[in-house]
């Protein structure tokens, strides 16, 4: 099944994609204890299976306002940094790397962006250029924890998985390096677009999915999941082997090469730059660049 967040005439709301159309979760089954329309979340959170009774009346996709699939995750989105072969050699080359590095990892290099860094497809990524003049992209298959536990073994790790997204982990290149450190250049408001939707996990064939970006159309990154140094079920046990996962927790996967620093010069984004994301099944993640942090608002509970 393919879910989206939207918000449409009636409010917030969840629905399952069907062609051009969205066909809504009725409220009265998505909802919570007190009444209160539930988001995505809420719906992985309490086991919601696969598919769900919809509304026969759809919507038009195209008269919706997409968000982000889980609009404001509970904890930090959970990412890993060179997890690409080229990409990992193309950050070592680039000087911006200010930890000790080989060229490519032997264990997964993990780190986090803030909840408040999400927005949805079609909203402005902002350029902080109060901050930052290094502003870059990265186009990531993000995971969906639908079910939660710690010490999960890699063997069982798939069956831990709700779904898939896409993610865009964009970075302030210059705030990474010059703080040592990844959290805050990653974790800038509007810094991770994601959406447009999530994908249950038993149409998604991790094997062989294409991940591209294209910036004002130009291609940039591609590169097949295959190329991935750990897989998706080597990541959930290394991040799992001390610490619990819960339904809902998102898991970026890392960026193939063709990010801005790759580049000689670097080519990092420029207000009204236009940023594609695509992975294989799971649609086209755009969104510009340009303008202040944005405000959230009509996001799911």
């Amino acid at each position: 099944m393919k879910y989206v967040s939207f918000l449409g005439d009636a409010g917030p709301g969840v629905g399952v994609v069907l062609g051009d159309h969205v066909f809504p979760v009725p409220h009265g089954y998505a909802v919570s204890s007190d009444g209160a329309p539930m988001g995505l979340l809420e719906l992985i959170q309490r086991g919601t299976p696969g598919s769900v009774p919809c509304s026969t009346t759809p919507l038009p996709l195209a008269d919706v306002r997409l968000l982000a699939p889980i609009p404001r995750p509970p904890r930090n989105v959970i990412c890993v940094g060179q997890n690409y072969h080229q990409h990992s050699l193309e950050f070592d080359a680039s000087g911006y790397n200010s930890t000790p590095s080989n060229g490519v990892p032997d264990r997964p290099v993990v780190f986090t962006k803030a909840p408040s860094s999400v927005i949805g497809p079609g909203e402005v990524i902002p350029l902080h250029d109060n901050l930052t003049t290094e502003l870059d992209y990265e186009a990531e298959l993000g995971v969906i924890i639908g079910k939660g536990g710690r010490g999960i073994p890699a063997e069982e790790a798939l069956s831990h998985v709700w779904g898939y997204t896409i993610i865009n982990d964009v970075t302030a290149r210059d705030v990474q390096r010059d703080h040592r450190q990844w959290f805050l250049g990653k974790s800038l408001d509007g810094a991770c677009p994601m959406g447009p939707f999530a994908v249950t996990a038993d149409e998604v064939d991790l094997t062989d999915l294409l991940v591209e970006t294209r910036i004002n159309g130009e291609l940039r990154q591609s590169a097949k999941t295959a190329d991935l140094i750990f897989d998706v079920p080597t990541l959930i046990a290394t991040i799992s082997a001390g610490m619990t996962l819960e339904p809902g927790d998102v898991i970026a996967t890392g960026t193939p090469a063709g990010v801005g620093i790759g580049f000689d010069p670097p080519r990092f984004l420029s207000a009204g730059d236009t940023v594609e994301v695509s992975i294989t099944g799971l649609g086209t993640l755009i969104n510009t660049v340009g303008g202040p942090p944005q405000t959230g608002e009509g996001e799911p509970a």
